[in-house]
């Protein structure tokens, strides 16, 4: 009984599923369409999703909003000779700059990191923000 009863549930479940190839097909077309994001200036100005919570005197409850900070933006401004220049700064590999540890240089970027937090500097992309220096022979 207990082995007709789940056979007719199933039965009746592939009864309703309606959906045809070409269905499925337009689903997973739409799924593979390049959406649009949030554009990174926005980002920038959106608040901290995240509250504090903190159990005060009498078992009372503040929540609060951490402060976003203004003063602790980075800026790539060049990359030479395996160093770069963030923040009027030069620094190179394993060195400091604003809590940070730059770990990898490359052509066009830096990856800064600071604990799990791990910021990627990129150069700007017009053609005058690269130098290239070639050698002569």
């Amino acid at each position: 009984m207990k082995k007709t009863a789940i056979s007719f549930t199933l039965l009746s479940l592939l009864a309703y599923a309606d959906l045809s190839i070409s269905q499925i097909g337009k689903m997973v077309s739409e799924i593979h369409e390049k959406r649009e994001g949030v554009r990174l200036d926005t980002l920038e100005k959106t608040k901290e999703p995240f509250v504090k919570a903190e159990t005060g005197e009498d078992n009372i409850v503040t929540f609060t909003i951490p402060e976003k900070k203004e003063d602790s933006k980075l800026t790539l401004h060049a990359i030479i000779n395996g160093k770069a220049y963030i923040n009027d700064q030069w620094v190179e590999r394993e060195e400091k700059i604003m809590g940070y540890t730059l770990k990898y240089i490359g052509k066009r970027g830096v990856v800064l990191r600071n604990g799990n937090n791990i910021k990627k500097l990129f150069m700007s992309k017009s053609e005058n923000s690269f130098i290239q220096i070639e050698e002569r022979k």
